[in-house]
Parts: C-alpha cells; sequence; structure tokens
C-alpha cells in the first residue's frame, strides 16, 4: 500500500512514522492522559485497516486526520490537542515556502500527483517540466496573493474548483475560436515577422500550422478551426496547377485540350490536397508548445459552412482530413496509432445525414473514422438551430460553447474568460439531505463563492494589453487592436463567455432522492437544480454585462480530487462518495446499465440547460465491423441531440502487438493497465487512447479517472 506525500511523491506506507508521531505528542502531556503502548499500536493498525479500505494511495494530510480521530476516540484530549499544535507548527513552517519540495519532485520525476494531472502531457520531458514549474509558482502566487482567502478555502476543500490556477498569475484566458480566415486572408504576424496571405494550399495549411502553435503558446485552453476557412485556397491551387501543367506542354511543343489540363491539375490538387491535411495531422501531433504539448486544436467540417459553388472543394478537405485520421500516425516502433489530436467534431445536416442524400458518403467515411480512430465527434445541425438561436458553430476546444449572436453571427474570433466549477455532491452531503437547506447552501455557494471568483478571473483579464499576446490580439487571431490598447471591450457584450462549471448531478441527486437521475423523482429534481444555475447566470448577465453561462466540467483531475475531498469531509456513502471519482456534469453514471439510444435522448434535456458547454457520449466495443450500427447512432444523434461521441477502443501493445483493448487490472491496491494478450504492464511500451473530457487522452490518468475508465459499461 503506497501513500502520496506533500511534495507528490508515491512512496510506501510505513506505520513506524504514525507511531512516531503519536508518541512525540504523549511525551507532551502527563503520563494519565497518554495512550498506553497497546493503543499507539492498535491506533496505527486502525489507520492501515482504513487506508487499505479507500482503494486508493491516500495523502499525508488525509492520514494525519485518520490519527487525529483515533487519538480522539480513545478520550487522549490532551494528547490530541497536542498532535494537532504540531500539525499546526508543522504546517506553518512549510507555508514559509510552499513550491520548493513539489518543484524538486518535479525535476527528479518523482511527483506521483503531477504525473497523473494530464493525460496528454508527459512530466518526464524537460518542456513539460518547466511549464509545471512555472505552475507550481503560479498556483503559490494565486493562493497566497491574488486571490481572497474564502475562493482559497473553498477550492482546497473541493467545494469548487478554481479551474487553470496554474496559469492565473498571468492574464492569460481559457479557450477560443480562432479567426483563422482573417488571418488567412489579410495576413498575420508571427514572431514579429510578417505572414502575408499564402499563394498555395499547401503554404495555407503550413501557416495554419504554425499559428496554432503560437495560439496554444499565449492561453491555456483549447482552440477550434475550421476548414471552411482553408476553402479559398484550394482554387487559388487549382488556377496556379492550371497555369504549371499548361507551361510544361507549351515547353514541349504539345497541343493539350483545356479538358486535358484541367483533369492533370486536378490530379495534382488532389494530392496537394492530401498532402496538406497530412501536415496539419502531423505538424500538430508533433509540435511543442510552450506549455510542455501538443496544442489542444479542434477542427470542424460543415459541409454547408460555404455557399454551394465552394462546396465541392470542402468536401474534398473533409474527405482527405477523414482519411489521414483512419490512417492514424506511427508511433515510435513504425505502427499506425490513433492520434489525440486534432480533435474532429463533424456536422450532421440535412444533405449528408441519410442514404441518397448528397454527401452521404462523408458520414460514411466518418463512421468508419470514428470506429477505428474515435473521432470525429458528432454536432447535430437540426437540434443545435433550435437551441442557438438558428445559427451553426463548433464549440471552443473540447465542449466550450459561445453565447449566440444572432445579430451579428459573429463567433470565430471569440473565447472564453475562464470557469470556475461547484461541487454539487458536497452542497447536497452539507445539507444532510433536507431539500430546503439544499437550496440554501447551494444559493450561497454560488452567490458569495462561485460569483466572486469568477469575477476574481474576469477582474483579472481586465487592463490586458494587447501587447501580451500579439497573435490573438493585434494579428487576427481573435482582434485586431492596436499596441497598447486593452482587450477590455471584449470581455462585455456578449463577445466572451465566462463559465460556471457543475459536477456530480448523479451523485448529488442519489443523495438528495435516493435514486439515480434518470428515474423519478430524481430527474425532476435534477432539472430544477439545471435551470437554478441557468437562473443564476441570467441574473449575473444583467447585473454585469458579462457572458456567465453554465459549462458541463470536463472533469479529468478535479475528479479525484472532488471525490477525495468528498470521502475526507463526509466518509462513505454508498453511492454518493464510495468511488475515488463522481460523475462528469450531468452524465448517466458510467456503471448504469442503459442502452445508447436511450442514454443519449435522456441526457439530451441536461444538454439543452448546459448552454455554455457539454457533450455526451456512448460506450461502444470495437465498431470497425459495424458501420451500420455506428451510423444509425449518427443518425440519432442527429435527431435528438446537439453534441456527442462514441467511445471506441483502439489500443496496441508495443511488447507483443495486440491490438484491441488493454486492461485495467488491480495491482498492490493500484489500478494498472495490462496487455491481455502478454501481460505486459509497462506504461511506457504501450499506447491506450480513452476519452476522459472530450479530448482523447494517451499519457494515462490519475487513479480516480483510472477507476472510472475501468467501470464503464458499454452502452452499444
Amino acid at each position: 500500500m503506497n501513500i502520496i506525500k506533500r511534495s507528490g511523491k508515491e512512496v510506501e506506507f510505513d506505520g513506524t512514522k504514525i507511531i512516531n508521531a503519536v508518541e512525540k505528542a504523549n511525551k507532551e502531556v502527563p503520563e494519565a492522559d497518554r495512550l498506553t503502548e497497546t493503543q499507539v499500536l492498535q491506533l496505527e493498525r486502525n489507520v492501515e485497516a482504513k487506508c487499505a479500505q479507500m482503494g486508493r494511495a491516500m495523502g499525508v494530510e488525509e492520514i494525519q486526520d485518520l490519527v487525529e480521530n483515533e487519538i480522539m476516540e480513545a478520550r487522549k484530549f490532551e494528547a490530541a490537542r497536542k498532535y494537532i499544535t504540531y500539525r499546526y507548527t508543522r504546517k506553518v513552517l512549510r507555508n514559509a515556502n510552499t513550491t520548493d519540495k513539489q518543484i524538486l519532485s518535479l525535476i527528479e520525476r518523482d511527483n506521483e500527483v503531477v504525473k497523473q494531472e494530464n493525460s496528454n502531457k508527459n512530466p518526464i520531458e524537460n518542456s513539460v517540466q518547466r511549464d509545471y514549474m512555472a505552475g507550481e509558482v503560479s498556483r503559490d502566487i494565486t493562493k497566497r496573493l491574488l486571490l481572497p482567502d474564502f475562493i482559497v478555502k473553498a477550492d482546497e476543500e473541493g467545494i469548487i474548483h478554481f479551474h487553470d490556477s496554474d496559469y492565473f498569475a498571468q492574464h492569460m484566458h481559457n479557450c477560443c475560436l480562432v479567426n483563422l480566415e482573417d488571418m488567412l486572408m489579410n495576413g498575420t504576424v508571427i514572431s514579429k515577422t510578417m505572414i502575408e496571405s499564402p499563394k498555395s494550399f499547401a503554404t495555407a495549411c503550413n501557416i495554419a500550422t504554425q499559428c496554432i502553435a503560437q495560439i496554444a503558446s499565449s492561453q491555456y485552453g483549447g482552440q477550434s478551426i475550421t476548414l471552411s476557412h482553408l476553402v479559398p485556397f484550394v482554387n487559388v491551387s487549382r488556377m496556379k496547377l492550371r497555369e504549371a501543367v499548361k507551361e510544361e506542354f507549351d515547353s514541349e511543343g504539345i497541343e493539350v485540350t483545356e479538358e486535358k489540363i484541367n483533369s492533370i491539375a486536378e490530379k495534382r490538387l488532389l494530392r496537394e490536397i492530401r498532402d496538406g491535411m497530412q501536415t496539419i495531422q502531423y505538424q500538430v501531433e508533433t509540435l511543442m508548445t510552450t506549455n510542455g504539448q501538443a496544442p489542444f486544436i479542434t477542427v470542424f467540417m460543415w459541409i454547408n459552412e460555404v455557399e454551394e459553388p465552394l462546396r465541392h472543394d470542402l468536401s474534398l478537405l473533409i474527405e482527405a482530413m477523414l482519411e489521414e485520421r483512419i490512417t492514424g500516425v506511427k508511433n515510435a516502433k513504425g505502427v499506425y496509432i490513433t492520434p489525440a489530436f486534432p480533435k474532429l467534431i463533424y456536422c450532421l445536416d440535412e444533405n449528408n445525414t441519410y442514404p441518397g442524400s448528397e454527401y452521404f458518403y462523408l458520414t460514411e467515411l466518418a463512421a468508419k473514422c470514428t470506429a477505428k480512430r474515435m473521432v470525429p465527434d458528432y454536432i447535430s445541425a437540426k437540434v443545435m438551430r433550435s437551441l442557438k438561436q438558428g445559427d451553426i458553430y463548433p464549440c471552443m476546444g473540447c465542449r466550450s460553447f459561445l453565447t449566440p449572436d444572432p445579430k451579428n453571427h459573429k463567433y470565430y474570433g471569440r473565447f472564453n474568460q475562464g470557469v470556475v466549477t461547484i461541487n454539487l455532491v458536497d452542497a447536497a452531503c452539507s445539507s444532510g439531505g433536507d431539500e430546503e437547506k439544499f437550496w440554501e447552501i447551494l444559493e450561497d455557494r454560488l452567490e458569495n463563492i462561485c460569483y466572486p471568483a469568477l469575477m476574481a478571473r474576469h477582474n483579472r483579464l481586465m487592463g490586458t494589453p494587447s501587447d501580451v499576446a500579439p497573435i490573438l490580439w493585434q494579428h487576427g487571431a481573435l482582434a485586431r487592436l492596436a499596441p497598447g490598447e486593452t482587450i477590455d471591450k471584449l470581455l462585455y457584450d456578449n463577445y466572451s463567455t465566462i463559465s460556471l462549471g457543475y459536477a456530480g448531478i448523479c451523485e448529488m441527486t442519489k443523495y438528495m432522492k435516493g435514486c439515480s437521475h434518470t428515474e423519478e423523482p430524481g430527474t425532476d429534481f435534477a432539472l430544477k437544480v439545471m435551470q437554478y444555475l441557468n437562473d443564476k447566470c441570467a441574473g449575473w448577465r444583467r447585473k454585469t454585462n458579462i457572458s456567465f453561462s453554465i459549462y458541463g466540467t470536463p472533469l479529468e483531475s478535479t475528479t479525484y480530487k472532488f471525490a477525495k475531498c468528498l470521502q475526507k469531509r463526509f466518509g462513505i456513502i454508498r453511492g454518493v462518495t464510495d468511488k475515488n471519482y463522481i460523475t462528469n456534469s450531468y452524465h448517466v453514471h458510467v456503471t448504469e446499465e442503459i442502452d445508447a439510444f436511450s442514454k443519449l435522448k435522456f441526457e439530451s434535456r441536461f444538454q439543452e440547460l448546459s448552454p455554455g458547454g457539454a457533450i455526451s457520449y456512448v460506450e461502444v466495443p470495437n465498431m470497425q465491423n459495424n458501420i451500420e450500427a455506428v451510423l444509425s447512432v449518427m443518425q440519432f444523434i442527429y435527431e435528438n441531440i446537439m453534441y456527442a461521441e462514441l467511445n471506441t477502443k483502439s489500443d496496441y501493445c508495443q511488447e507483443c502487438g495486440y491490438e484491441g483493448e488493454i486492461s485495467i487490472v488491480e495491482y498492490k491496491g493500484k489500478l494498472i493497465w495490462k496487455c491481455p494478450n502478454c501481460g505486459n504492464t509497462d506504461q511506457n511500451l504501450m499506447n491506450v487512447a480513452r476519452r476522459t473530457c472530450g479530448y482523447i487522452g494517451t499519457n494515462f490518468w490519475n487513479q480516480g479517472r483510472t477507476q472510472e475508465i475501468a467501470e464503464r459499461v458499454m452502452h452499444l
């Protein structure tokens, strides 16, 4: 059994340290108030047993809480007081410098917490370590200097999660929709170098990837582009290639028809398009941003985003992008595997969803791609029009959606200011099951914790000069502001959003109503909570002219943090706090038996009430030989839910060459990954891809998220 030290390092449980600490407290009190030797030994055994029951590595603070409780239960109150005083004194000394040990453990590559924090970062690499080291400093400054104590306390107790505190010290925003069209058509500047409008499709693809990398280094969230912004350059290359072919024949004195010239040029154009899509795929997957990771980039594909004359060219880009993703990328051993980026979103519309429609062949290709590589994900144009006042546009990154703009219909160039998430399970448990008290607690936490925390995010961006990220604010990615001009006007009037995240609708309902939110009276209660959150945001919007919106938090590492805090505050409550994770946003619990169509239909009611961002998924087995079933799910998505995805499996073991699903097993109280074919458990010798928060993760996960992945049931 292992424990997690304060530095993040994972070490083996050592009961003698508990015995030594209790004996030190014993020596500080009269003999009559001391624990006997037998009591001390029994205390250590009790603590060790409780740690083993948790099914995860306990933190030092959690273990010390257990020790404290055991001393109190022995009714040795003076000894307990001395033990508490000792803990407090040590804490004061540690707080004199809160970052040294964490940074040193990062450098020495033994910080298990950080290793499992982000499934797309490898903390062994120097570039990632550099980002994490800066993040530790930012967290320290944020907690000690930038945030009020009550927000810090609420975050530490898991009442809320103040997202991305490792970037909060800088004036940075979260995610965005890149105005690639402006950058390509009107030129941009990268690293003080003028980049003019490209003269070919291939050059446009190269410039696009450079822009993506620069943007990722200037913010901390995801970004999205659309293939339609590359479409104008297809014809630029077409005309250029036709001229080149004609010159080649003329130079050889060969007479040739215009039709033949165009035919040869079109073949060359298709090669250039395929090469361009490959450039985007490989550049995005191999570029390293200043965050120490590949850019979190989403590519949107909607055939109707351009007018009819251009749809043929856009269809060529979509087809090439899907074919490139189906192929995959090679791992270090030269085997094609599923890449994490770019995330792909395919928009289902009236002219591509059903057999016989004009672009159904692209949808069939998308289904094959999903079956093999887990993407694209799907947006229903039909449902989105009804929810977004007639407009169709992609999310920013994996799930964050902008507020509709029915007047200007402008979406590219807009962004999100940041996220604060409320732990709804904690609000429920704090109420003791009293519904009237629950609403009082929810109101208090929203108004007196979440709102001030969100305003802290907003105020941190106020006064930010455009000079901090020229490619964003001065050179077209988000705006064309003058040097020295602040971004303040972009923070109001619904131009950018700010997100109230929520987590644990399922467990909250289970505690309050004794049933899942998929059955009454749980469903009605859960929907009322969602509406209450929406009403709160609407009130804040009216008061501030800032676009507050409800956001279904992805919960990557936060799911483990919230679960640990709940267990510490309320103990183990069956069906509520008995897992090392809590359920993502409004989702049906991962262990609940439900078919794919029922799940999507049920969750669509909640997705409608999560306008600032949400995505639903269905868990499916290997579907490569059942494309018809994939198409059936896609068509159901089109008719019923705005945004959804299918989670397929395509892992690879580098030891034996196994392709399929690598298993999760328990070993010495810890969940590990194991090849079912050869028994390999070395994570460095396997390629695993799992959806964890909208994006595909490929660098493994913390114990809470790993347990959640292991317990997922199939929906199809």
